[in-house]
């Protein structure tokens, strides 16, 4: 499956549309994040558990952008862009949704 955040792909004209897409993924942070998160706040620096809860998100995100282009028939995926959001109660959760344009490709 091609992916790109552009809307073509040059000398692979559109063969066909297929849609807009939408997919996402939420993940809770736990206790134990949260309370790292704020160490990481006070003495500065990167906070690498959100950073990888951030990435399994994005990556479930994009699998599931994937299976959705699949059930269509696209072959390729254009116009991919992502958000990032928090959620529930007091922002204790992390979303990602990714949305895009499912596409045949010559």
């Amino acid at each position: 499956m091609l992916i790109t955040t552009t809307p073509f792909i040059e000398g692979r004209p559109v063969r066909e549309y297929k849609g807009a897409i939408y997919a996402q993924s939420i993940l809770g942070a736990n206790v134990v994040l949260d309370l790292l998160a704020a160490i990481r706040d006070f003495i500065g620096g990167h906070s690498k558990s959100y950073e990888r809860v951030l990435a399994r998100a994005r990556e479930d995100a994009m699998k599931n952008l994937i299976k959705e282009a699949e059930k269509l028939g696209a072959n390729a995926i254009l116009a991919v862009d992502l958000d990032y959001n928090t959620v529930g109660p007091n922002g204790q959760m992390m979303m990602v949704s990714v949305a895009g344009t499912a596409v045949v490709l010559s």
